[in-house]
């Protein structure tokens, strides 16, 4: 790993090259410009950024703010660095052909080392998805329930995820919510369930759905007389995948 700050500019140019000759992952935090040439062309005059060039040939410049580059070049691309006044890389990509360059006057930082990620990547459901399993299979909250509608409006409360009916025939107020759940969920249910009460002449239940409960969301459900249900954003993927499965199956005449 190297690691350097406040360098020259050739000690930067002499550092990236053999960065890349051992094809490590290069950052480089400096004033810069950056010229792009090829399907169209462009210009970003200079600023403080944050440059990236990964092991499989892409490149990413990044303002301070945004999570979004604001240029980059995609895997493949060759690079060619030297210093002239300036440290400058070019970045090309044959085809279709782009070159972007990037000059830099100052290099506050620069850091590379060979990278290794073996990791596998799991997209889970997100918190509409979770809403779209429940709509499909309501017993992943009870056994018996049955969803009157969604995206209840309860006036100054708010609008409550899901009001339904369970077999005792009590009103249900649904509360969902992806991440772990702490005191403000909670209070969040709370708010909608004593609305309701002066709305429904008849027994109310609230209920919270999410992964898990965060430091005192279970003592103050406890003491607010609401519930808690355990739902997994995998799950409702699982859920939803079946359901996709099984529509299939039924459209193509494989199940009866």
């Amino acid at each position: 790993m190297k690691l350097l700050v406040n360098p020259s500019l050739d000690e930067v140019c002499s550092a990236f090259k053999d960065a890349m000759s051992s094809g490590e992952v290069v950052i480089i935090v400096g004033e810069c410009e950056v010229e792009y040439e090829g399907r169209a062309a462009s210009t970003l005059t200079s600023g403080e950024r944050v440059v990236i060039f990964k092991q499989d040939g892409s490149l990413l410049v990044h303002r301070p703010e945004g999570y979004e580059p604001v240029n980059w070049q995609p895997p493949g691309c060759s690079f060619r660095a030297s210093v002239n006044e300036v440290f400058r890389v070019s970045a090309t990509r044959l085809s279709p052909y782009e070159v972007l360059t990037i000059s830099f006057s100052k290099v506050k930082l620069l850091f590379s080392e060979k990278l290794q990620d073996r990791g596998t990547f799991s997209l889970y459901a997100s918190e509409e998805d979770m809403k779209r399993a429940i709509q499909l299979n309501p017993a992943l909250i009870e056994e018996g329930l049955r969803l009157l509608t969604s995206e209840k409006d309860l006036g100054e409360a708010g609008y409550a995820d899901f009001v339904g009916e369970d077999s005792n025939g009590n009103f249900v107020v649904i509360e969902v919510k992806r991440a772990s759940a702490g005191v403000e969920e909670v209070l969040q249910l709370a708010r909608y369930v004593n609305e309701a009460k002066h709305r429904v002449n008849r027994p109310i239940r609230g209920i919270l759905v999410a992964p898990s409960l965060r430091k005192g969301g279970q003592k103050l459900l406890e003491q607010l007389k609401l519930e808690f249900k355990m739902l997994s954003p995998e799950r409702c993927r699982r859920e939803l995948k079946r359901g996709r499965d099984v529509g299939l199956m039924e459209f193509m005449g494989l199940k009866r």
